[in-house]
């Protein structure tokens, strides 16, 4: 199925930023779907992380780029 449809959903302002490259908003959506119609054989966890490695590598971030997030998420929930 290659028919998409747009849709409106409400994110942080930075978010929104982000999503302006065309790229990073395609792989969001592809995140999307899976998160909404995992295939039956995937676990919905393991589809959800999965799909969300795919889309961070296919939107250019390297593993210490993902390192440096995790690392300032947890940060900011100790502080």
């Amino acid at each position: 199925m290659n028919e998409v449809v747009t849709i409106e959903i409400e994110v942080a302002p930075e978010t929104a930023q982000a999503l302006t490259d065309p790229r990073r908003r395609q792989a969001v959506g592809r995140l999307v779907d899976r998160m909404v119609r995992p295939t039956v054989d995937d676990d919905p966890l393991a589809a959800v992380l999965a799909a969300t490695r795919r889309a961070a590598r296919e939107a250019g971030l390297t593993d210490a780029d993902i390192d440096a997030e995790i690392a300032a998420y947890r940060a900011e929930r100790r502080g």
